[in-house]
Order: C-alpha cells, then sequence, then structure tokens
C-alpha cells in the first residue's frame, strides 16, 4: 500500500508518498481503508521531529481517519466487513489503510460525508476529554477558549454552546473573532489589542470564568489564573507561549484553583476507549441533531 512517509525531519518538502507494508491487525482490532484523514498541529509537530509517535505506534502521520472497514479481528463483535466509520488512531492516517483498535472507532455520523467524518475523531475527543470529562464543565457555567478560531476552538465554542454555557474567546484578528461569533461565541476578545483578564472580569462582574481551554501555556499562565472564578479549572492543552512560568501560587488556595494538562494521543487504548464511549454518547448526537441547520456542529480553521 501506499503512505506519506517523513523522510527526514523539516518542512513539507521531507513527506514523500512511498510503497509500504501492508499493516496487520490483531484480534481486538479493525483494518480501515482510508477515505480521508486530517491535519493536525501533531501531524506538523512530528514532521519536525517534535512530537514522536507512541512506542509501538505507526510511524506514518494522520492522529484520525475516516473509511470502510475491510477486516476485522476474532475477538471484535461491534464491527463488520462494510461499516462506514471514523477512528480516533496514534497515527497512520496518512496511508491507504489502517489497523484500528475497535474500541477507538466510532460510526460515521447520519448526515455528514465520509470525508467530512474524518476531521471529527481527535478535536472531539480532545474537547469532551478535558473540558466536559475532567474539568467538568456543565450547563449555565463560563468558559474562556484561547484561539477560538482554530480547530479545536471552532468545535470548542459549538458544542458548549449545545450543552448551555456561556463562551468566551480570544484571537487575534477581527476577522477570526467575528466568524467565532458566527458559531456562537457570546464574548470576543482580541487578545493583540485588548487585555483578556480585564475583559473577563468586565463581562463576569468581577467573578472570572468557570474553566479555561489554553493553548498557549507560560506565558499566559498566571494571566488564566487571575481570569477564574473560584472553584475554577485551568485545562492546558498546548504550549505555543513556552513551557515555562512564574506565578503567585496563594491564589490557588485563595480561590480553590485545579489546574490540569494532557494529551491525546500517548493514552492508554482504554483510556481512549472510555473517552470515545463519551464522545459518541454526548457529542456524536449533538452532530447528528444539527445537521442541516445553518449553525451546524463542524470542525473549522481559519489561518
Amino acid at each position: 500500500m501506499r503512505a506519506v512517509v517523513i523522510k527526514s525531519y523539516g518542512g513539507p518538502e521531507v513527506l514523500e508518498v512511498q510503497e509500504v507494508e501492508e499493516p496487520t491487525i490483531g484480534d481486538d482490532e479493525v483494518l480501515v481503508q482510508v477515505e480521508a484523514t486530517a491535519l493536525n498541529r501533531a501531524d506538523t509537530l512530528q514532521r519536525k521531529g517534535l512530537h514522536p509517535p507512541p512506542k509501538g505506534g505507526s510511524p506514518y502521520p494522520g492522529l484520525e481517519c475516516s473509511g470502510t472497514i475491510i477486516a476485522v479481528g476474532s475477538k471484535v463483535q461491534r464491527w463488520k466487513i462494510g461499516d462506514q466509520v471514523c477512528a480516533l488512531i496514534g497515527g497512520g492516517g496518512y496511508a491507504e489503510r489502517v489497523a484500528v483498535p475497535a474500541v477507538q472507532v466510532f460510526p460515521a455520523p447520519s448526515g455528514v460525508s465520509l470525508k467530512e467524518s474524518a476531521g471529527f475523531p481527535e478535536v472531539a475527543c480532545t474537547v469532551w476529554s478535558t473540558v466536559f470529562m475532567t474539568s467538568r464543565l456543565t450547563a449555565g457555567e463560563t468558559f474562556l477558549i484561547h484561539g477560538g478560531s482554530s480547530g479545536i476552538g471552532t468545535f470548542a465554542i459549538q458544542i458548549a454552546k449545545y450543552y448551555g454555557v456561556r463562551v468566551f474567546v480570544t484571537a487575534g484578528s477581527d476577522e477570526k473573532l467575528a466568524a467565532c461569533k458566527d458559531l456562537g461565541a457570546d464574548v470576543c476578545i482580541n487578545y493583540k489589542s485588548e487585555d483578556f483578564v480585564a475583559r473577563v472580569k468586565e463581562e463576569t462582574g468581577g467573578k472570572g470564568v468557570d474553566v479555561i481551554l489554553d493553548t498557549v501555556g507560560g506565558s499566559y499562565f498566571q494571566r488564566n489564573l487571575d481570569s477564574l472564578n473560584f472553584d475554577g479549572r485551568l485545562f492546558i492543552i498546548g504550549f505555543q507561549g513556552g513551557t515555562k512560568a512564574e506565578l503567585n501560587i496563594a491564589c490557588l488556595l485563595a480561590k480553590r484553583l485545579t489546574v490540569q494538562a494532557a494529551g491525546l494521543r500517548n493514552r492508554s487504548t482504554e483510556n481512549k476507549a472510555e473517552i470515545v464511549r463519551e464522545v459518541e454518547k454526548h457529542v456524536w448526537p449533538a452532530i447528528e441533531a444539527r445537521q442541516g441547520e445553518t449553525c451546524g456542529l463542524q470542525v473549522i480553521f481559519l489561518l
């Protein structure tokens, strides 16, 4: 079969389509004939040599895919040959076929094309596992998303609004903020011209927000803590602003704050299976219920 191979670390020019060995499946896996895959930041980092695949995982990029099941392991009960699916994978989406643990497979959402389905698993699992499963965001709370116009951000806006949350976003241009507004964001902050801490306090009567999803890291750390309400939760999923920060830890105690961080790719199969079950239960109905609406749940990335 053919796959996109990283010949050496560097820019896009290091990617090359090559003939590679066919994947083999275990008893608990399925083989997917790939229809489409998606581009995630982790793929670009892997290409640069900064985000290696998990031990024993596929060396090819691609953290999610959609396609048709063409083989099933002996212990697989739910799936059968011919099922159209999408999947959360640790790598290998940039290939014609990929072996996937059966517990990391979703049915392609009703009303969504197979190609479009490829863009849902990674973002849906990332947002749901961090914001809802771990940070326990619930209806009536307030939620700040840094990078609201990113793929993670645009999805997080929509699923949070679906579940009755008041959404704040930061982005770096009026065009991006307008797009976030169209997706349902309630408060849109241009981080280049506004102090997001002051704006959050103004919009919440001095309280702060309940949950923050952050891809910036170090340079925003203290400011994020200053933006949280009592019992607030900060979840860090990226370090675009660096990995080091100096902070006043007194605010953690005074406001009973929780700070957590996690990725998705290196989690165990068992942990991913739990996330996939929760996403199919809580997110898939939202996707399917809103197909055909002008505000339908979708994955968008604004450059």
